[in-house]
């Protein structure tokens, strides 16, 4: 196996196809993980099958070189990527953090020999209002028959558009080999929907004012219910003093009272002068009624109470 040229096999310098370079039976997949801050964190893996001594010892050779070696061509690679890709979109980029490792992988159909690189892009997308990507593709990208690209977007994006069309698109966009991708792609256009803040203000406000008005009320109604209850406790007392007066003495009280006033009063003003109870009031002012001393006239809610013989 070809390990020394390993690291030259990603999808391209960009613009520049590598496909001849990458050895046979090799099966790879390149993540690009996007950002929200226009960022894409790479992950490039290389696994192939190890059935002979000669495949395991070409692996622990290359592992054993991969920080001092490859690991720094890698890195190379993918910077040189970075500079010319900001050169042609005008827009500052660095590949930064890289990281590389090795590990063999046993599964039910064999041993597998499995290289991992990863890394950050910085400025990888166009920001605004969403996010583009596509434009670092300044000279498309190849996948040969073994490779697979997949491209991760961030919670509370959704895909507004997308070329080529992926062959699979839940929540990653998976594209396989072989395919060639024309300059500028894939291009891929994410939103976010923005938050409705107006409009969650206005609900906000009409909920505080109900909440104002609805408090208002109740308070309002709980000083009534207080006030009615107080009323009704002086009643009680007040009905429990008029036991020891008669009702004439009463009837006389309040036709005095209707002279000094000028022989007219509502009947409230005469229960407040008297300091005498409703029902006592209302039960003299019936009797003074059906003798034909007084005229009861309604005025609004309330009775004006006139003699009819004032004299």
């Amino acid at each position: 196996m070809a390990w020394k040229t390993l690291y030259l096999v990603i999808i391209f310098i960009i613009s520049v196809t590598i496909a001849s370079a990458a050895p046979e039976n090799y099966k790879t997949t390149y993540t690009i993980n996007l950002k929200e801050n226009s960022s894409a964190i790479w992950n490039v893996e290389y696994r192939t099958l190890l059935t002979t001594n000669e495949d395991f010892n070409s692996f622990d050779n290359y592992s054993q070189q991969l920080k001092s070696v490859y690991l720094p061509e890698f890195k190379e690679l993918m910077q040189r990527s970075a500079s010319e890709a900001s050169a042609a979109t005008s827009r500052s980029m660095v590949a930064r953090d890289f990281a590389g490792d090795t590990i063999i992988q046993s599964t039910p159909t064999g041993k597998y020999g499995i290289v991992h690189y990863s890394f950050t892009w910085t400025n990888f997308s166009k920001s605004d209002l969403s996010l583009n990507v596509g434009d670092v593709f300044v000279g498309g990208l190849y996948l040969n028959k073994d490779s697979t690209l997949i491209i991760q977007y961030p919670p509370g994006f959704t895909i507004e558009e997308v070329t080529p069309s992926p062959d699979q698109n839940r929540e990653e966009m998976i594209w396989y080999g072989l395919r060639s991708f024309d300059a500028g792609e894939p291009r891929i256009i994410l939103t976010k929907p923005t938050f409705p803040w107006m409009s969650t203000f206005i609900v906000i406000l009409i909920i505080a004012a109900g909440t104002i008005i609805i408090s208002f009320v109740i308070k309002r109604r709980k000083e009534d219910f207080n006030d009615s209850e107080v009323q009704q406790n002086n009643d009680i007392q007040q009905n429990i003093e008029i036991t020891h007066i008669e009702m004439m003495d009463v009837e006389e009280r309040i036709l005095k009272l209707l002279k000094d006033g000028g022989g007219a009063l509502y009947q409230s003003e005469i229960g407040r002068q008297l300091s005498l109870p409703k029902s006592t009031v209302s039960a003299a002012l019936n009797e003074l009624h059906a003798s034909k001393q007084i005229q009861k006239i309604k005025k609004g809610r309330e009775n004006l109470i006139r003699l009819i013989s004032p004299g």
